[in-house]
C-alpha cells in the first residue's frame, strides 16, 4: 500500500551560527530548567571557543543537498525542508510555511537515530508544538522510524573507524582500543526509556547494539562503550564511565593508542568537537595517548540514501531493513508517542548541554 506525503521535514536541535547567538540559544535550550545564568555562561565558552558557532546547522543543510540529490536519483519528488527545535530556521516557522506552500502531510526525518525521551519523544514533542502554533490548517507529520542499527548507517560509522584506525601511527595501530561514546542521560531517564512493556533502558541498550554491529562490521573482537557530555548536579546519577575518566583507566592498563567513535551521534555536533576533539584529545595527549575520532556518519554518501530508504520504506509499505534484535520504534502521527507511558520526560535538573 503506498503512503503518500508532499514533503520531507528534517527536523533537529539546531545551533548558534554567531557569537551573539549562543546565549538566546542556551536560554532556548534550558528554559523552564532554573539553570543559573552563570552556568550558562560557562557553556556558552564551549561555543565561542569555536567563533560561536555550531557546526550542527551548516551539516544539517549539507545533509538536506544530499538528499535532495538522492531523491532526485530515485525518481522521488518530494522538496525537503528545515526546522530545529532550539534555533533558526524554527521548527514552527517551518511548518507554517510548509503549509503555506500547500504541503498537506509530511515526512519528519529527526536526526536522532535513538528511542529515549531525548532521542525520540521530544521530537514528537516538537512536532505537535509547531502543528498546534499553526493551528486548523497544519499538515500531517509523520515522524520515521528510529534508524540505530541500518545497515548504511554502520557501514558509514564502520568506514570511519577504518579511517580512524589508518590516522594512528603505524607502530600503534594493532594495539589500539576501540571506544565508542554517546550523550550521557540520567539514568533515571535511560530506565524510562522506551514503551513500558519493553522494560525500559532503550536507548543504552540500542546504543549498546549499535557499537556491537559496528564493532562486528570492522573485525575487533573487544571493545569499550562509554558515555560524555553529562551535566547536572553530582548526587544525580548518569550514564557512565566518563569518556576522560575512561582514558585515564586504559592508559593505567597500558593501552597507547585509542580510536574513538562516536556512534551517538550523527553529526559533529558542539558536544562531539568540544568533548571529544577538544578534552578527550587533550586527556590522550596527556597520557601519552595515540588518539583518534572516527568521523560522524552525515557527511558519508550512505546517510543521505539511509534517509531515502526510510522515506522509501514509509511510502511503500516495505518492510525495515535492520541489522539488530534491540527494538526500535519512533514512526508516530502528528506527535503521538510510540506507546501510552512511552520515555516519560524526565524531571529537568538545572543544567545546560
Amino acid at each position: 500500500m503506498v503512503r503518500a506525503a508532499d514533503a520531507l521535514l528534517l527536523l533537529s536541535f539546531g545551533g548558534p551560527e554567531r557569537p551573539e547567538d549562543v546565549m538566546p540559544f542556551l536560554e532556548n535550550v534550558t528554559r523552564g530548567r532554573g539553570v543559573p545564568r552563570e552556568r550558562l555562561a560557562e557553556v556558552a565558552q564551549h561555543y565561542l571557543h569555536f567563533g560561536g558557532v555550531s557546526p550542527i546547522n551548516a551539516l544539517n543543510r549539507d545533509i538536506i543537498a544530499a538528499v535532495q540529490r538522492e531523491l532526485v536519483g530515485a525518481g522521488i519528488e518530494l522538496p525537503v525542508y528545515f526546522g530545529n527545535r532550539n534555533w533558526n530556521p524554527m521548527v514552527e516557522e517551518t511548518v507554517a510555511r510548509m503549509a503555506a506552500d500547500g504541503v498537506r502531510s509530511a515526512l519528519v526525518f529527526p536526526t536522532s537515530a535513538w528511542g529515549g525521551y531525548s532521542g525520540c519523544l521530544q521530537y514528537d514533542e516538537d512536532i505537535s508544538r509547531a502543528r498546534a502554533a499553526m493551528g486548523p490548517d497544519a499538515p500531517e507529520l509523520v515522524k520515521l522510524r528510529q534508524y540505530f542499527d541500518h545497515p548504511l548507517l554502520i557501514e558509514a560509522f564502520a568506514a570511519a573507524i577504518r579511517a580512524a584506525v589508518d590516522a594512528l601511527p603505524v607502530q600503534r595501530r594493532d594495539g589500539a582500543r576501540l571506544v565508542f561514546t554517546a550523550h550521557s542521560i540520567p539514568v533515571s531517564a535511560d530506565i524510562s526509556a522506551g514503551p513500558p512493556a519493553d522494560g525500559g533502558r532503550l536507548y543504552s541498550r540500542q546504543v549498546a547494539e549499535a557499537a556491537r554491529l559496528c564493532s562486528a562490521a570492522t573485525g575487533f573482537t573487544d571493545y569499550d562503550l562509554v558515555w560524555q557530555s553529562r551535566s547536572g548536579p553530582p548526587q544525580i546519577p548518569w550514564l557512565d564511565p566518563d569518556i576522560v575518566d575512561h582514558l585515564e583507566e586504559l592508559s593505567g592498563k597500558g593501552v597507547d593508542a585509542v580510536v574513538v567513535c562516536p556512534v551517538g551521534f550523527v553529526s559533529d555536533h558542539l558536544e562531539v568537537i568540544w568533548d571529544l576533539d577538544n578534552e578527550a584529545r587533550e586527556k590522550a595527549e596527556e597520557l601519552g595517548m595515540a588518539f583518534a575520532r572516527a568521523a560522524t556518519p552525515g557527511t558519508d554518501p550512505r546517510f543521505a540514501r539511509l534517509v531515502v530508504e526510510l522515506i522509501n520504506e514509509h511510502l511503500a509499505g516495505s518492510s525495515p531493513r535492520r541489522l539488530g534484535d534491540i527494538p526500535g520504534y519512533g514512526c508516530t502521527v502528528n506527535g503521538a508517542p510510540c506507546a501510552v507511558g512511552c520515555c516519560t520526560p524526565p524531571r529537568r535538573p538545572a543544567t545546560a548541554t
